[in-house]
């Protein structure tokens, strides 16, 4: 059952999608394993705007395997399908040689850390639900002006009453935000709504902050992306991108 803390910036009836993202991550890892496996690609298809009525999750193995198997999850609201996710699950083995914390193309450097930062600020007409359920911080760029920006954040309200999120959900939470952050549009005169969110893990991360970089890129006949890289105190802990429909209001 939803709280109003889930509810998104456009309107109080519907949910931000980070929470059902995070919420079907949550349905996938709890898919038993015989072996030690790690969620290595989730991506989310947004069917229809999630209701703050009582949902439902289902989750399943679509494809068996040793080594790789593809899960997926369900959100139905009221007998409708709102939300789909597929994700690759694969086993563990040991590459701590050959791993790249910083990979050396893109932006991937760690960001500068979250402490001595101003806490980030939204639009007074903006629904706070979602927003004030998270605590944000700016690094670079600014929220309320277009163009590429840089945030961390984390949750004031856990993802399930009584429950410590995993560091997974932690992760998802944050991901559908980048098009927000990053939005190059004026929100009232435009629509950028994103279709779907396809994340790619490379690790999990540590701790509650997520740092997000984000940028949107916009094509010339009403479709655009953005392109997210998530990290941790560490440095980059997966990428993020999100398929946009743009349109005129």
């Amino acid at each position: 059952m939803p709280t109003p803390h889930t509810a998104g910036p456009w309107s109080p009836e519907a949910q931000h999608f980070g929470p059902p993202s995070a919420l079907l991550v949550r349905a996938l890892e709890r898919i038993s394993s015989e072996r030690d496996t790690l969620l290595a690609r989730v991506t989310v298809e947004i069917l229809g705007p999630a209701p703050l009525t009582e949902l439902t999750v289902s989750a399943a193995v679509e494809r068996p395997g040793r080594s790789v198997e593809l899960l997926s999850a369900d959100l139905v609201a009221a007998g409708r399908t709102v939300a789909r996710a597929s994700a690759w699950r694969m086993a563990t083995s040991d590459t701590e040689g050959v791993a790249e914390t910083q990979p050396s193309m893109g932006a991937a450097s760690a960001l500068p850390p979250v402490e001595g930062r101003a806490e980030a600020t939204w639009p007074a007409d903006w629904h706070s639900g979602y927003l004030k359920a998270m605590e944000w911080r700016a690094v670079k760029g600014a929220i309320l002006e277009p163009g590429a920006a840089t945030v961390w954040a984390r949750q004031r309200v856990a993802l399930v009453e009584g429950e410590r999120p995993s560091a997974l959900q932690r992760l998802f939470t944050v991901a559908d935000s980048g098009s927000g952050v990053s939005n190059q549009l004026d929100w009232h005169r435009w629509l950028f709504i994103n279709s779907e969110l396809t994340v790619h893990i490379q690790r999990e991360p540590l701790g509650e902050w997520i740092g997000l970089d984000a940028v949107t890129v916009l094509g010339p006949r009403g479709t655009g992306t953005a392109q997210s890289t998530l990290h941790d105190a560490s440095g980059q802990v997966a990428t993020g991108a999100q398929a946009l429909l743009v349109r005129r209001r």
